[in-house]
């Protein structure tokens, strides 16, 4: 009996020197029977933050190790080297995985599920269609008609009214998306409309093929996405993409990318700029320099009411000549999604057992998650001043924009999947920056709390009440 209480009081001891030395450096506890599951619990409010916080303190990778027997462990890492390890250097290990493809299995086979040759197909198919020299004025077009046709009566209505608007919900609806719609009336709203857009396409493509040569068909099909599918010859011998369910599937994953990532960017840009006064101005300073540069002559004192729609329909007009000179938007967009990437992490599982750059093990039992949030926070990585808003630590010596490396700044991918969108979602972003900014000033509704929701997607957990006002000249 003595042996067993003398064992008692050492694994007590030890226990507490344990708990001691973890609480002193704020790390989660592997608590006996519920591992490190109070922490995560009593952190889910704040699970990004937490898990920044612990990432900080333990050198950039920590394993989470939940209740005994449940065989859940996590390996949670903002390590550059680790990053680039798993999605460049050894990228045939860490697929997507059945795991993934379950979570998401309303985007069946198409190019965010897929991996191996499948992937590959889709990939090159968006690289072609993308890659169209016709593409980027047809996308710019449809972002102005939606500017004007869809952003701007509304913001114009909400200004004059002087009514509280969410806009993140503005941007949510605005690009299509939107947490209201509950997820199986949408996918079979989805189901129908792209269903029923096959049938009328292989309709339309077989009375073309009929009626003309089939040169004509083959040089019409180029900027339809769909008509690309439907005419690859090889598709149909090997992959098989003539069924509607491979079709579906692939325009599914076309629709719905980049929509939920680009008005959560555009919801926290906003934000920061509400934040940072100066760097609306030098924003808005850069805007007036490149109209002077470009030799615009207007006189705005004539009718400074309308300053702000002439500033935008001269630089939209010529955006795509003038994309590349705004250099401080660009990069003010680029730092806020470094502190608040849309994407807050990856998930990946190794198939086979691996060492990681850190020295950490893993195997197939294990899920790595590359926290990208916590990367943009970390004073290792970025500096001391790493969670300042700065657009200025994107600027080069020489004036230009300075380039990261994507195992750095990681809110496009990196590696084989880095995001085919990221041009376009630049694109967008700063179009509709320009659209806004040269035309109202958003101002937050004094004691809206802003935080960060613990879903994949960082969107605002109580959004962003805003008012609208008319841009002073």
């Amino acid at each position: 009996m003595a042996y067993f209480e003398i064992f008692l009081a050492l694994f007590a001891l030890l226990f507490l020197s344990y708990y001691c030395f973890r609480n002193k450096y704020g790390l989660p506890t592997y608590w006996p029977f519920v591992g490190m599951l109070p922490a995560l619990l009593q952190n889910h409010h704040r699970l990004h933050h937490f898990l920044a916080d612990v990432l900080e303190k333990s050198e950039l990778t920590f394993f989470i190790k939940g209740p005994w027997l449940s065989n859940f462990r996590l390996l949670v890492t903002a390590d550059p080297a680790n990053v680039h390890h798993v999605l460049s250097k050894n990228f045939g290990n860490y697929p997507k995985g059945p795991k993934f493809r379950e979570t998401f299995e309303s985007l069946g086979d198409g190019i965010f599920n897929s991996d191996g040759d499948l992937w590959q197909y889709h990939r090159n198919m968006a690289q072609t269609f993308f890659g169209h020299p016709q593409f980027q004025p047809f996308f710019l077009k449809g972002i102005w008609e939606k500017v004007e046709n869809g952003l701007f009566p509304v913001l114009d209505h909400i200004s004059k009214q002087g009514l509280e608007i969410d806009l993140q919900d503005l941007f949510q609806r605005w690009l299509g998306v939107g947490k209201e719609r509950k997820l199986r009336e949408a996918d079979k709203v989805a189901d129908d409309f792209i269903f029923d857009c096959i049938s009328r396409k292989m309709e339309e493509m077989c009375k073309r093929s009929l009626s003309a040569g089939q040169n004509k068909v083959e040089n019409e099909w180029k900027l339809d996405i769909m008509n690309l599918y439907i005419g690859d010859k090889r598709a149909s011998s090997e992959i098989g993409s003539h069924t509607n369910k491979f079709l579906r599937d692939a325009a599914l994953n076309f629709l719905v990318a980049g929509r939920d990532t680009t008005s959560t960017a555009l919801s926290w840009f906003f934000y920061l700029l509400s934040k940072n006064p100066r760097v609306m101005s030098r924003i808005r300073e850069e805007l007036d320099m490149i109209l002077a540069q470009a030799k615009y002559v207007h006189d705005f004192n004539k009718d400074d009411k309308t300053k702000g729609h002439q500033r935008y329909n001269y630089l939209s007009r010529n955006f795509a000549e003038l994309s590349n000179k705004l250099i401080y938007l660009h990069c003010a967009v680029c730092e806020t999604m470094r502190l608040y990437p849309p994407v807050a992490f990856n998930n990946k599982a190794p198939m086979e057992p691996d060492i990681l750059p850190s020295g950490h093990q893993v195997d197939s039992s294990m899920q790595i998650i590359l926290h990208i949030y916590a990367m943009g926070r970390m004073k290792s990585i970025w500096g001391e001043d790493c969670h300042e808003f700065k657009p200025e630590r994107w600027i080069s010596n020489k004036g230009s924009i300075k380039h990261e490396p994507s195992h750095k700044f990681l809110a496009f991918n990196a590696g084989p999947r880095t995001c085919l969108g990221k041009h376009m979602s630049l694109i967008q972003m700063k179009a509709t920056a320009i659209a806004i900014i040269s035309n109202y000033d958003i101002q937050p509704i004094e004691g809206h709390v802003v935080v960060p929701d613990s879903s994949v997607i960082l969107r605002m957990k109580h959004g962003f009440k805003v008012k609208v006002l008319a841009s002073q000249p």
